[in-house]
């Protein structure tokens, strides 16, 4: 069963699961951040209204009754600053992938590799997964730069997968391993090796 209890990450700062409460608070972040969160991210255009998020929460919501998927909001202050959570997770083969996204202004203040650490972590530990996997577009220098900090392994890069609005760009693809999160100190800053 997927469990995930509102986590402190830093002072001030948490992660909460997002529920329909949260639409209108979250689709204000995403509404100021449009622009720059359109460069990297292709679900921008399914959020055109309060309406659009709630009917996300909804089903967020959904995927946390059936089991499968949670998304958090990152709270700075009490206040929505970013988004983080999984796809579904592939019980058979114990992995899933992760996903974020950060206001522009709360970014270079090592908030998403805290929210990552923290999630990466509950993965691992909590839900016994194996594999958590990450994928950047490979231009996205400040976003690949997260797993790297946590020690994430390269594993390739996927060339041309995915549309972003009128182009396909590339995909680095990052994981990390169970065994090899224990051999990082899973509570450290980052893993060198």
């Amino acid at each position: 069963m997927i469990i995930f209890l509102d986590t402190p990450i830093s002072p001030g700062v948490e992660l909460r699961l997002l529920r329909t409460e949260h639409a209108a608070e979250l689709f204000s972040v995403i509404e100021r951040n449009r622009a720059h969160l359109r460069r990297w991210l292709p679900w921008l255009d399914s959020v055109k209204t309060v309406e659009d998020e709630l009917n996300f929460l909804k089903r967020c919501e959904q995927q946390v009754a059936d089991d499968v998927a949670f998304s958090c909001g990152i709270f700075r202050d009490g206040s929505i600053v970013g988004g983080i959570g999984i796809h579904p997770i592939d019980r058979a083969n114990r992995k899933t992938e992760i996903g974020y996204w950060l206001d522009a202004d709360h970014q270079g203040k090592g908030l998403m590799t805290s929210a990552c650490r923290v999630l990466v972590g509950h993965l691992l530990s909590k839900l016994e997964l194996n594999r958590v996997i990450i994928y950047c577009a490979a231009e996205n220098l400040r976003s690949r730069a997260i797993p790297q900090r946590l020690g994430f392994q390269l594993e390739g890069i996927h060339r041309q997968a995915e549309w972003l609005y009128d182009h396909f760009v590339d995909l680095a693809w990052y994981a990390m391993l169970a065994s090899q999160w224990i051999e990082c100190g899973h509570l450290q800053m980052t893993c060198v090796k």
